[in-house]
């Protein structure tokens, strides 16, 4: 997969890339999402699944990652892709860029591409964010992108010890335009 922005291009993961999702997960800002400073103990087993993944291409069977790349340097600044939900039977969109990425509007413009790259590429009418209600700066970003708000409540994602309040948002095929 291969799509461009105004700033970013986002494509599917490849070998190489581990370096640098390891080089953003050192300040220990990815930690919440599993990307903490040992992932470059097990990048490589990480990439290798990607790959895999990308290959299947089916959201329904676990995740796809992507890569999000600033385009006028080439360098990996964070990620996109979908994952599935079992509990929910639903896919959502995940999304995370680095500490240095952050605050600039790289990751909206690239949920929204990614969004619509969706809808065009899978028989799918729905996307849903579940996002933790403390992360405001990623639940901020969905509804820029088109997100609707659809509940907050106690939920327990795959790795969280205990419930916490998150936010759960959807956007519709047919609610995109352009």
């Amino acid at each position: 997969m291969y799509l461009e922005t105004e700033r970013t291009i986002i494509r599917s993961i490849s070998r190489g890339d581990e370096k640098s999702y390891a080089e953003m997960a050192k300040d220990g800002s990815l930690a919440e999402i599993g990307f903490d400073d040992s992932f470059s103990d097990w990048a490589n087993n990480w990439i290798d699944e990607a790959l895999e993944l990308t290959e299947k291409d089916d959201p329904r069977a676990d995740y796809i990652p992507c890569a999000v790349l600033l385009k006028s340097t080439g360098d990996v600044i964070g990620n996109i892709g979908c994952t599935y939900f079992e509990d929910t039977d639903r896919i959502g969109i995940c999304y995370f860029s680095g500490a240095d990425y952050r605050k600039k509007g790289y990751t909206s413009e690239a949920v929204k591409a990614y969004v619509r790259y969706f809808f065009d590429h899978y028989n799918e009418n729905e996307i849903i964010a579940v996002i933790k209600d403390n992360n405001a700066a990623s639940w901020r970003t969905a509804e820029k992108s088109g997100f609707k708000l659809l509940e907050t409540k106690m939920y327990k994602d795959i790795g969280d010890e205990n419930e916490e309040l998150y936010r759960f948002y959807s956007i519709e095929k047919n609610d995109i335009s352009g």
